[in-house]
């Protein structure tokens, strides 16, 4: 029987890809083949096609990541919550080792992401550029391989649990020649230009010229080749050490990035798909044959999902489910929620937007002009057609998340 049934596994790999699209990877139907290694792990994944991410930027998704909370719990925090509890704490005290490795610097230990690791590395200390101004997937993967190896050696058999998360889909897109290649052999761009595009255009929110758009589109899918790369290397290694077989490796998204699908570009305070349905993929190396699972879920599930792998009790501070075994969840509403930030112009007086998901509509409220939007996110995935004023069930949408609207200043 499968480890994602039984609980039955020495070790958990949490893998998580900063702003990467999930319909950008060959597994999810994207037209070009960029990232072979993903698609060729398939026969042993369950692979989720509905997962919502909470919030649509790294701080309002990464609580439901690691700590199965909503962003705005307690109101706009700089730093995480001594409230919110860490899966990595509830890990450690059942006595499995963990370990991070990232470089993204709002998750960092300076923010309170520290806590419960045995090892915790954020590359804070690195000197980084500002063309890749972070640690890059390879180098990542090389603390991995360091910390198995040296864990593998010492026959420490207690299961661990692992956290990496690569930056290199993040902007700024300045792609190395050989990825680029891969999307388009015919783009001959040199970095500066790449960096001006990023500054003057990017970084702007300038949708003016759609030429530029599609460049940074197109530099952003070379990352996407990129990461594919380190996903491979990574796998590599845990074979090299011999724990791939014993391993169940969870793979997803913070967010996504924009494209002017709704206006923009990056990933602003928006609840748009395309910035927050999220791969996600379970891989289990007894799984003789692959299967896709439609159900919505939601990140917030993905913590008492691990708990589950290792056949620990629920937290009662989670407030998602476990997805694992398969069937003994039921579909449920799902929430997100962020500040309605734009870019640069961030300020610490913009308002929360929210969204609430239930079977095929979703509903966004934007308190910035006390906006509402419902989609039929299945005869609309794009989302281009408010049908507020024509959808049955609205108001119960309405009453699901006015609840949520500004709860912490009603404690």
């Amino acid at each position: 029987m499968d480890k994602t049934a039984t609980g039955d596994v020495k070790g958990v790999i949490l893998l998580t890809i900063d702003s990467l699209r999930k319909d950008v990877i060959s597994p999810y139907g994207a037209e070009k083949n960029l990232t072979p290694f993903l698609n060729s792990i398939q026969g042993s994944c369950l692979r989720f096609t509905n997962m919502q991410a909470t919030g649509p930027y790294t701080q309002a998704s990464f609580p439901a990541i690691l700590a199965s909370a909503y962003y705005l719990e307690y109101g706009r925090e700089k730093k995480l919550s001594s409230r919110k509890t860490l899966i990595s704490e509830v890990l450690k005290k059942s006595g499995i080792v963990t370990a991070a490795f990232h470089s993204n610097p709002y998750l960092s230990g300076f923010f309170g992401w520290n806590r419960g690791w045995d090892t915790f590395y954020d590359s804070m200390e690195e000197e980084v550029a500002d063309e890749i101004p972070y640690v890059r997937g390879d180098e990542i993967n090389r603390k991995v391989e360091s910390f198995l190896s040296s864990y593998v050696q010492e026959g420490r058999f207690k299961p661990f649990f692992l956290w990496a998360h690569y930056m290199d889909v993040h902007e700024p897109y300045v792609p190395d020649e050989n990825y680029l290649n891969l999307v388009d052999p015919s783009l001959n761009l040199a970095r500066d230009e790449m960096m001006t595009l990023f500054k003057n255009t990017l970084l702007k929110r300038d949708t003016g010229d759609p030429e530029k758009v599609k460049l940074l589109k197109t530099l952003y899918l070379a990352h996407v080749s990129e990461v594919d790369t380190y996903i491979k290397e990574l796998f590599e290694l845990l074979k090299k050490v011999k724990l791939l077989d014993d391993v169940v490796v969870l793979i997803t998204s913070d967010h996504g990035d924009e494209f002017t699908e709704h206006g923009g570009l990056s990933h602003d305070g928006k609840m748009y798909s395309e910035l927050i349905n999220v791969p996600f993929m379970v891989y289990d190396p007894t799984i003789k044959r692959g299967r896709v699972l439609n159900t919505l879920v939601s990140s917030i599930d993905i913590p008492p999902t691990i708990l589950r792998l290792f056949g620990l009790q629920p937290e009662v501070n989670f407030q998602g489910k476990p997805l694992l075994p398969l069937g003994t969840s039921p579909e449920r509403p799902c929430f997100g929620e962020a500040v309605g930030k734009r870019g640069v112009h961030e300020k610490s007086t913009d308002k929360p937007v929210y969204y609430c998901y239930i079977g095929k509509h979703k509903l966004i409220y934007t308190e910035e002009g006390d906006e509402w939007e419902i989609y039929d996110v299945e005869a609309d995935p794009q989302e281009r057609h408010n049908m507020l004023g024509t959808t049955p069930g609205a108001d119960k949408m309405k009453d699901a998340l006015r609840p949520r609207i500004r709860r912490w200043l009603k404690e």
